[in-house]
């Protein structure tokens, strides 16, 4: 079932996959890494203004990783924005997504989570490092194949 914003998409021959709706009817796209960037402008242009949420997911293990993205478009009837959710899914042997930050200001520190859980690189992202866990950790917590170390080397508390 396509929706209205894929309807758009598809009117100005952006490429997209249409994956329905969810539960409380906002549609869900899948966009392909390399067309993210430049949909991404377009959905801004289109008055998707907020990122209300980025965060990411292990699909499988050994399987694709997923970057997904909660858009709202608010403009002067508030009370009923209009919202839309993308899904960007990448290999986990190259996880490599264009960052949207200089879009969306909000993408900085959930951008850099999921780089830091899961080891998805936001490309052009002007300070990509770990935020929750040490710089020295090694791997992504959050993938299903990660093997957590038998002991955790206790960090100087003072």
């Amino acid at each position: 079932m396509q929706g209205r914003l894929s309807a758009w998409l598809a009117k100005h021959k952006l490429a997209h996959r249409p994956l329905g709706f969810d539960y409380q009817g906002t549609e869900t796209l899948q966009i392909k890494s390399e067309d993210w960037a430049s949909i991404a402008v377009a959905l801004y242009v289109y008055g998707f203004n907020y990122l209300r949420s980025q965060c990411a997911y292990d699909v499988s293990p050994g399987g694709s990783l997923a970057s997904v993205y909660h858009l709202t478009r608010i403009k002067n009837n508030a009370d009923q924005p209009e919202e839309v959710c993308i899904k960007v899914f990448v290999p986990r042997k190259d996880p490599r997504i264009p960052s949207v930050l200089h879009i969306w200001k909000g993408a900085n520190f959930q951008e850099r989570e999921s780089y830091d859980m899961l080891g998805i690189l936001y490309e052009s992202h002007p300070c990509l490092k770990r935020i929750l866990m040490p710089e020295s950790w090694i791997g992504w917590p959050l993938r299903k194949d990660y093997i957590a170390p038998d002991f955790y080397e206790i960090q100087d508390s003072h």
